[in-house]
């Protein structure tokens, strides 16, 4: 896995780079939209490695190791975001002056929107994130190797107020990153809609995961179906509460119905983009949902699997969904820069993502919660 990613990634790379010089700012775009994409997923789970150690729940050990894994991409992901940096006024319109100095509304916004702002808040989200994961994974290693049973409180400690510190990080970078790109709408629930694509997709993706794991021991010997059913039974979940947070920002803002709020969803509700949202609708809540009622999904982890993967999948179109309107304001246009530039950033990713997973043992060696895992009963 490590080795192919990491050749896709590298021809991706070059070939959005090499197709970009033709259109510098459209390859920005492609880069923007392929970047989003790819951070979510370690937020997630950086978020769901969290929400195991509040809880101290047993379905939290077989995709540990997976879920910390993943946070610690979140370097890479930093160093990625550099072009961005680089590419501000092709990007936002806000960081244009000779924009904003005939534009009210972006003049009443330039106090948060100005390119100064925009590089210092990109450093302290991504230290805060860095600093979390890194103490997460800093204990968990101490626990590997001391078997110190304080340790399991000490990060149950640190994810109290972390969790709360990621979420609201998180907003800001979505207002920041994706939101700022049409700076005359804004939504109040958009930050945490972001939370919950991310936290879904990254859930999806590690137990996606956890099915290739399971072929081999340790995770073969150690995971039963019933610990399957839990975590299938935390992904419907993370299903509906995407699907109530998208309808609760759709619902209130056409209700309201102001001129400064409607446009976003005219752009994407009518016209060219219709058949995106109705698909959104169908196959990335219906269907999983659906599917995810089923025990029976749920107990057979390569069933589960599929729909994981289909999940990870549609989530792609609704980042592109949400992203892509602000400059293709009539119908979706997939352009040769959007596959070149989400192949090399997801090569990447992915290649860096198996290095970390073979770092550490594929399951915690001393935590004192592990033992009720083997306990944990046997069902059909």
């Amino acid at each position: 896995m490590q080795r192919y990613a990491l050749v896709c990634g590298v021809i991706g790379a070059i070939a959005a780079v090499a197709v970009g010089f033709r259109d510098t700012q459209q390859f920005l775009r492609s880069y923007l939209f392929a970047f989003i994409y790819w951070l979510v997923i370690p937020l997630g789970c950086m978020g769901v490695l969290m929400l195991h150690h509040l809880t101290g729940g047993r379905w939290g050990l077989p995709i540990r190791r997976i879920l910390e894994a993943a946070s610690r991409t979140i370097g890479l992901m930093a160093i990625l975001f550099i072009p961005v940096l680089f590419g501000l006024t092709k990007l936002y319109m806000w960081a244009d002056p000779s924009v904003v100095a005939g534009d009210a509304v972006l003049m009443d916004k330039r106090w948060w929107l100005n390119p100064t702002g925009f590089v210092v808040r990109y450093f302290i989200y991504f230290a805060l994130w860095l600093l979390i994961a890194g103490l997460l994974n800093k204990w968990s290693r101490e626990q590997d190797a001391t078997g110190n049973p304080e340790l399991a409180d000490r990060m149950s400690a640190l994810s109290a107020p972390g969790v709360v510190v990621w979420a609201f990080v998180v907003t800001g970078a979505a207002v920041d990153w994706v939101m700022s790109l049409e700076p005359h709408w804004y939504s109040t629930i958009y930050g945490l809609l972001f939370v919950v694509i991310g936290a879904l997709a990254g859930f999806a993706f590690t137990l996606y995961m956890l099915s290739v794991l399971s072929e081999y021991p340790p995770v073969k010997d150690s995971v039963e179906r019933k610990h399957y059913n839990d975590l299938g039974n935390i992904l419907l979940a993370f299903v509906m509460l995407w699907a109530y947070l998208s309808f609760s920002q759709l619902l209130i803002i056409w209700a309201g119905n102001l001129k400064e709020e409607i446009p976003w969803y005219q752009q994407r509700a009518f016209g060219g983009w219709q058949p995106v949202g109705v698909a959104l609708v169908v196959f990335h809540f219906f269907v999983p949902w659906l599917l995810l009622l089923q025990r029976g999904v749920k107990r057979k982890l390569r069933t589960l699997s599929i729909v994981c993967l289909w999940i990870v999948t549609l989530t792609i179109v609704d980042v592109y969904w949400i992203i892509a309107p602000s400059w293709d304001k009539t119908a979706p246009h997939v352009r040769l820069t959007d596959i070149f530039a989400f192949l090399g950033i997801g090569g990447l990713w992915l290649a860096f993502f198996a290095w970390q997973l073979k770092r550490l043992p594929l399951l915690p060696l001393h935590d004192p919660r592990f033992e009720g895992v083997l306990l944990h009963e046997h069902g059909d």
